[in-house]
């Protein structure tokens, strides 16, 4: 039975604040879309930050709805941040069975919709289907697998240049005392995982194209960002979201010029997590 995932399709930033994320983001230098609103039944709304393979998405709670309900309790008791992953299918509902096939669990495959302001005037709607992994699956916040079925109202030319010169996701951070079980966790969800030991903890590559997950030991996590206020990051969420940007010098200008305080790294240059809605934003070079 083939393995249907084929690598990390986009990140969920959780917000407290929609509008405010927005700006937040918009003061980072990301070209936000406009403000989508979620199918009634899931009560949310999201900005999407739109990359070449690849984006994030600021998602807020407009409506509480009983699917809405754990990521409510989320904001509740461990506030806003990266929170969820979603990976690649071409399609969700063949998926399902090829997964189980494979010992790997999974539940609640749903359709949903969202209107999209296009360029041109006429308003589109962006449909997707989506299926998630059992929570006993994911080791960190929630997984689930998103097949796009309107790809062009998604991956809209106008909201793929931003100022600060982003083009891609570089990486995933996730903390663990057991970084090597971790990393094995996340391998077996992807066609092509495979875990390769890095200083302090482990890369699980999750495809061709596709942004790695890194699973560091609490105490490098702390070594890789040593000038930050790491205060602010939730406990049971994401540590961090690496973006690869055309040029790390003018993308810290850029923070500069908004008076966001930003701190150098090996590889680039981060933000702390209350000034980016709860993850450590890091931009590092494109290759």
């Amino acid at each position: 039975m083939p393995h249907p995932v084929t690598g990390v399709d986009h990140a969920l930033i959780l917000v407290e604040d929609l509008d405010a994320s927005r700006d937040t983001y918009a003061r980072l230098g990301f070209t936000t879309s406009p403000r989508g609103l979620h199918s009634a039944h899931m009560g949310t709304a999201n900005h999407t930050i739109m990359l070449e393979d690849d984006y994030f998405e600021l998602l807020g709670i407009v409506a509480d709805t009983e699917l809405n309900r754990p990521r409510r309790e989320l904001l509740e008791g461990d506030g806003e941040g990266l929170r969820g992953v979603a990976c690649r299918v071409d399609d969700a509902a063949a998926a399902a069975p090829e997964l189980t096939a494979l010992g790997i669990a999974t539940q609640d495959l749903s359709d949903f919709s969202r209107p999209v302001e296009l360029p041109d005037g006429p308003e589109g709607v962006a449909a997707f289907t989506t299926l998630q992994f059992h929570p006993d699956e994911a080791p960190v916040g929630m997984m689930f697998m998103c097949q796009h079925r309107t790809r062009d109202t998604v991956w809209v030319p106008e909201l793929l240049s931003h100022a600060n010169g982003a083009v891609g996701l570089a990486g995933i951070v996730a903390t663990s005392d057991d970084p090597a079980s971790m990393g094995e966790r996340y391998a077996r969800l992807f066609a092509a995982g495979a875990v390769t030991p890095i200083d302090g903890g482990v890369r699980v590559g999750t495809g061709e194209r596709s942004a790695p997950i890194l699973v560091l030991a609490p105490e490098a996590l702390a070594s890789a960002y040593p000038a930050l206020d790491l205060t602010g990051l939730p406990r049971t969420a994401y540590a961090a979201l690496k973006v690869r940007v055309r040029d790390v010098a003018t993308a810290h200008a850029l923070l500069e010029r908004a008076g966001v305080a930003a701190a150098r790294t090996p590889d680039g240059v981060a933000v702390a997590p209350k000034d980016a809605s709860g993850v450590i934003l890091e931009f590092v070079e494109a290759a």
